[in-house]
């Protein structure tokens, strides 16, 4: 899952970003409201983390261009703005969440794992897909009671081909979301990760979990 840091304090940047990063998810940051109405206009994040006073274009305004421009991205104000009218304008405005500063790491966590299952339409956080169990908020992956270690990698593109599960899953989807790093044009990164991910996941002479579409994608259908 991809969560875009819009905070100007360096220090709660790095503090987010590395704690966001540990669990797993792949973190962008800016410190600038001109400059993150950009990233957040040109890439597809789960979920962004945005404060209110901000240089360039404070985060109302953002918010407000955002929504104008029928952006759908679930948002999570971050601010020490903790009058009652500050965080209904900012639910008014478009935002979906509203946590106050300072705060607890573990409840701004459970905060955006609880926006990632809303944006997926999930209202719980252990999902059955074929014969493997999927735990989003612990980042675990069974077979039955048998834990299956998967590398972050293997993870994160589990998880995401799972909460798009029936839907087409393009390449430069899975680039943007899994990797920190520009993914150079006929690299086959993805390809490794996704042969990486079915020798984890799949049974031995049955067909693979993960179907690929050919110069297309890959899906996680279980109609087939």
């Amino acid at each position: 899952m991809r969560i875009l840091i819009i905070e100007d304090s360096e220090r709660l940047q790095r503090s987010l970003s590395m704690g966001l990063s540990k669990e797993g998810f792949r973190v962008d940051v800016s410190g600038n409201g001109n400059e993150a109405y950009l990233m957040a206009r040109s890439f597809d994040y789960d979920v962004i983390i945005l404060d209110l006073m901000l240089p360039g274009m404070d985060g109302i305004t953002l918010l407000t261009k955002l929504r104008h421009d029928k952006n759908p991205v679930n948002v999570l104000i971050l601010s020490a703005k903790d009058m009652v009218e500050d965080r209904v304008t900012g639910l008014q405005t478009g935002a979906d969440d509203y946590l106050i500063k300072p705060f607890a790491f573990e409840e701004l966590l459970a905060r955006v794992q609880a926006l990632i299952r809303r944006r997926y339409g999930i209202k719980q956080n252990v999902i059955k897909v074929g014969h493997l169990t999927l735990d989003i908020a612990r980042r675990v992956v069974r077979r039955g009671n048998d834990l299956i270690e998967l590398p972050p990698r293997e993870y994160a593109l589990f998880e995401l081909l799972v909460l798009e599960r029936g839907k087409l899953i393009s390449r430069t989807k899975i680039e943007e979301h899994i990797y920190d790093e520009r993914v150079e044009p006929m690299s086959n990164v993805v390809d490794a990760a996704i042969c990486s991910l079915r020798k984890l996941i799949d049974v031995p002479e049955e067909n693979s979990l993960i179907q690929t579409r050919r110069g297309m994608g890959y899906i996680i259908d279980e109609r087939e």
